[in-house]
């Protein structure tokens, strides 16, 4: 009697850096991509960082985070050097630590001849490990997400020696200065030469929204037709559970409380965020209203402070020396997001850049059903997607005194809302959730794979 055995599945090696449990902004796109691509399929196994480098470096983890990785992602771990990061003189190698100036030019020459990022050693240790692991059971597919972008090197190199077709995910921009919107390094720079040779090969790139993918097929048509967009979207198993329509409405009896939720960093316009809530809160509407900041200040321990101030920000335990209504409440593991919206009643869309740049957070605003106000550069590419959500309150402009009417009237529309607005504006977020927009990718990754599955597995 004949036994057919199920069909392999296709093996694909997903180099992303920033994986569970770090709690970089770009981390859920890559946990959703590789759930994704488990969860139809697929045999994934992902690079990721040093958990070494999370706490010494970035200086924070999200434990809960890691937990909603699919458990049948493989995630290994290969070494990355902290020789940019080190301070402390007791870690320094013996060489580093004999010969200062010598290992400093040592280092900077690998950034200059070999590949200019930090993380370097980590997609040379990542190729190692790759080509031991191929040898063992091959890969079909590379994808690689960046930043950093020595992922994109390492899975160039794997193709060329290996012949696995690759694709690269450019998560941020590389050669794009995307809050300037000029290229990001002079002509005959290391980094021009690498993105050349990889558009180049990859069998596919991929980027987060129509603005960025028509740059980079303006300076590379060549590989134009293997480009496509795949949005950011928001995860319904990390989102929570919404309350019901019904109950929508806000309580007229107490101060309204604006929140964001994300990451403050030096690039968004926090000084106009700042003045322009200070002046909201003094009309009869918004008297005694709230702005909490849920999330990160900066990406290192070191940029907290500095945010601090440039706000006037309160930390939970204190209040300023003055009432400005604004509280850091500190950072919100992923899987407690949905707490924060349901105790919202407006959230405040801060951005920087301009028209590049999308932000992951847009969508998770849209599927609370919220009054969502814009406090950025006029031109975003994150208007694309607001456009229609029947709550959106853009004042299209960085003017204090129009942040603050947006604010105003925002303010208005949650003690106004109705069951109805709430699913129209919850419809709208529909069409972004991971599930819809990953799709696409995973169709793409299929035809990558060259080679017919053989039925029945391979040893491992």
């Amino acid at each position: 009697m004949n036994r057919t055995r199920e069909p392999r599945r296709p093996r694909i090696l997903y180099l992303s850096f920033y994986f569970p449990p770090s709690r970089a902004s770009g981390v859920y796109r890559a946990r959703a991509t590789a759930n994704y691509l488990a969860e139809h399929g697929w045999d994934v196994t992902a690079f990721a960082s040093p958990i070494s480098f999370l706490h010494e470096v970035i200086g924070s983890v999200d434990e809960q985070l890691a937990e909603t990785v699919d458990p049948r992602i493989r995630v290994e771990r290969p070494p990355l050097s902290q020789f940019a990061w080190e301070r402390d003189l007791r870690r320094f190698s013996r060489f580093r630590g004999l010969s200062p100036v010598m290992a400093g030019k040592a280092y900077r020459l690998g950034l200059s001849k070999i590949f200019p990022e930090h993380y370097l050693s980590w997609a040379a240790a990542s190729v190692r490990r790759a080509l031991a692991m191929h040898a063992r059971r091959r890969f079909d597919v590379v994808l690689a997400t960046g930043n950093p972008f020595a992922s994109f090197a390492a899975a160039w190199m794997i193709h060329r020696l290996t012949g696995v077709p690759f694709a690269v995910d450019y998560r941020d921009a590389w050669t794009l200065n995307m809050f300037e919107e000029k290229p990001a390094y002079p002509d005959g720079h290391l980094a021009w030469k690498w993105e050349h040779r990889i558009l180049r090969d990859a069998a596919a790139s991929i980027f987060v929204n129509n603005p960025l993918r028509t740059w980079y097929a303006e300076r590379y048509p060549n590989s134009a037709d293997r480009m496509m967009v795949v949005p950011n979207g928001w995860d319904p198993d990390l989102f929570g559970q919404s309350e019901p329509v019904d109950a929508a409405s806000t309580d007229p009896t107490r101060p309204l409380r604006f929140s964001f939720l994300g990451t403050v960093n030096n690039t968004q316009p926090v000084e106009q965020l700042a003045d322009a809530f200070e002046r909201a809160r003094r009309h009869p509407d918004l008297a005694g209203a709230q702005l909490h900041i849920h999330g990160h200040l900066g990406y290192f321990k070191q940029s907290q402070s500095e945010l601090m101030k440039r706000m006037g920000l309160a930390d939970a335990a204190g209040e300023p020396g003055t009432d400005t209504g604004i509280t850091y409440r500190g950072a919100v593991s992923k899987t407690d997001v949905g707490r924060v919206y349901q105790d919202s009643d407006v959230l405040v869309f801060l951005a920087g850049g301009a028209r590049y740049v999308t932000s992951g957070k847009i969508f998770e605003y849209m599927a609370s059903g919220r009054p969502i106000v814009s406090v950025h550069a006029p031109g975003i590419a994150a208007q694309d997607v607001l456009a229609g959500y029947p709550l959106w309150f853009n004042p299209n402009s960085l003017d204090v005194d129009e942040i603050a009417n947006s604010m105003i009237a925002a303010g208005k529309a949650a003690r106004d809302m109705t069951p109805q607005v709430r699913a129209e504006a919850q419809a709208h977020a529909a069409a972004f959730t991971r599930e819809a927009v990953t799709a696409p990718l995973e169709v793409r990754l299929r035809a990558m794979v060259k080679r017919t599955i053989a039925s029945g597995a391979e040893a491992s």
